[in-house]
């Protein structure tokens, strides 16, 4: 996996864990809540057993969100329904903050809590300013938990991309059957320069061979034909079966010979 993939994995577990720990506090306060409602046979309010219910809901889901970013992380139909559920817990969440809303206002005088209203020191263990500042933490937690969860859907849609584009430039003979992220590594990057360098000094005018005669360089482009010149455009023989050619370039050939030295 790339770098960028590594750090995105990191993140999204971290952020997972976190929002774990909120969905704990919250669920941990409010069955505290309805555990004191019940031993006090006093009436339990609606929204204590919907904020636990949403609560341990983000509990279970959370904690197999962790396992599922550390082994299948960028998964195309897991990230879509993580970020889904995302979608879904910051619903959620924004409901919980809503009805815990009530430590806002301060836990010194008057307080409403899930317990019941009234001054901060009546009640008995816990006293009513006590739950207040509990049901102010889920408040806190809350809030905190919605951009926890929307950042996890950011950083899940972000794992996809990364994913796809593995993918994408996974082991093929196109990239010498190399993996990765489709960028060459930096400290590769100089190697490939230096060979495509090399290779345009060798073709350039003025490398070595370069515009020489073939005897000197050791290159022939001429092909032969029963040990002589096979004839090229526009010459004697050209374009007649082997045979004919053979016998019509041999003798061209040693007749040029004759006359070279004859001239000479």
């Amino acid at each position: 996996m790339a770098i960028g993939g590594a750090l995105l994995r990191i993140s999204q577990t971290l952020i997972r864990a976190l929002q774990l720990c909120c969905a704990i506090v919250a669920c941990g306060v409010f069955a505290y809540f309805l555990a004191i409602l019940h031993r006090r046979n006093l009436p339990v309010a609606t929204y204590v057993r919907a904020v636990t219910g949403m609560s341990g809901a983000a509990i279970i889901y959370t904690a197999f969100a962790v396992l599922l970013t550390l082994c299948f992380a960028g998964v195309a139909f897991l990230g879509y329904l993580a970020i889904l559920l995302d979608i879904c817990f910051i619903g959620c969440f924004a409901a919980i903050a809503y009805y815990s809303r009530g430590g806002t206002r301060g836990c010194s005088a008057n307080v409403d809590t899930p317990l019941g209203n009234g001054p901060s020191n009546s009640g008995a263990s816990p006293r009513l300013g006590t739950a207040c500042r509990l049901n102010t933490a889920v408040f806190a937690v809350s809030i905190f938990a919605i951009f926890l969860f929307i950042l996890s859907a950011i950083l899940q849609f972000l794992m996809i991309r990364n994913h796809k584009k593995d993918k994408r430039y996974g082991p093929s003979p196109s990239n010498n059957y190399t993996s990765g992220a489709g960028r060459t590594p930096f400290w590769k990057r100089n190697r490939n320069k230096h060979a495509t360098r090399d290779a345009e000094l060798a073709t350039a005018p003025g490398a070595t061979g370069y515009g020489r005669p073939s005897h000197e360089t050791g290159v022939t482009d001429t092909t032969m034909v029963g040990g002589v010149p096979e004839p090229k455009y526009g010459q004697p023989g050209y374009g007649q079966p082997h045979g004919q050619t053979a016998h019509a370039a041999s003798t061209n050939y040693y007749q040029g010979q004759s006359n070279a030295a004859t001239n000479y």
